[in-house]
């Protein structure tokens, strides 16, 4: 009968434990959320995605420790786990990893505009050496065309204007 109890507080404990790891799990989406943001769809997906590790985590450990037993005081220790956590460390946890990503987030930025930045220059290099003298000569074509436009346009006004009389 002790043995029992002991064993029944060890898996408490082990159970109380996974609950801090789903609660870090959980954090790691909302971390995600706060760092890119998303539409709605990719929110309802992370949510099923979630759900779905979370329900394999907990019956793989359930089977590991507990030879699929399924008790009570496993949901109590799971909640208590994740109460813990989201009223402890949370807080600070999601802070200093928003803050992390987001520095990544920038430096990788700036990373990719430095080099992308010769393409850049070599872009500008040739539509303005190559591409320019092309696109003075499109306009000037589409002038011409607009102004015999016009013409005709009018032409054809002043015809209806002579028809009419």
């Amino acid at each position: 009968m002790y043995a029992e109890a002991i064993n029944q507080a060890y898996l408490f404990g082990i159970y109380s434990i996974c609950g801090i790891i789903i609660g870090i799990f959980f954090d790691l989406f909302r971390i995600l959320r706060r760092s890119f943001k998303t539409p709605d769809i990719v929110t309802y997906i992370e949510d099923i995605i979630f759900g779905i590790f979370t329900g394999i985590f907990l019956i793989s450990i359930l089977f590991v420790f507990n030879n699929g037993e399924l008790r009570l005081y496993i949901f109590f220790a799971i909640i208590l786990g994740i109460a813990i956590y989201l009223l402890t460390i949370s807080k600070f946890f999601i802070k200093i990893n928003v803050k992390i990503l987001i520095t990544l987030k920038n430096f990788i930025k700036k990373i990719l505009l430095i080099l992308v930045y010769p393409l850049r220059l070599f872009k500008n290099i040739i539509c303005k050496t190559i591409l320019k003298p092309f696109r003075i000569l499109t306009i000037n074509i589409n002038n011409v065309l607009k102004a015999k436009k016009m013409k005709k346009n009018k032409k054809t006004t002043e015809d209806k204007k002579d028809f009419s009389k």
